[in-house]
């Protein structure tokens, strides 16, 4: 979303943001929804989180560390 903005300038200062008709809607839609928007929210942080956080942890160190090892 928002990948396809136009920015309008006036004496070399943004001035308004022009997005795609279908962006509107979608952006509508979610500030409408509470829900809607905190589970978008919540992907935009887990996105964020994969991007800055290089280590992985495997399924089963996981299942240790939560005390969730069935063996």
């Amino acid at each position: 979303m928002l990948d396809k903005v136009q920015i309008i300038h006036e004496d070399e200062e943004a001035k308004f943001a022009v997005i795609p008709y279908e962006d509107y809607l979608q952006i509508r839609d979610l500030l409408e929804d509470e829900e809607k928007l905190e589970d978008y929210l919540d992907y935009l942080h887990a996105q964020k989180v994969k991007y800055e956080t290089q280590s992985r942890h495997t399924l089963q160190a996981v299942k240790e560390s939560l005390g969730l090892d069935e063996a």
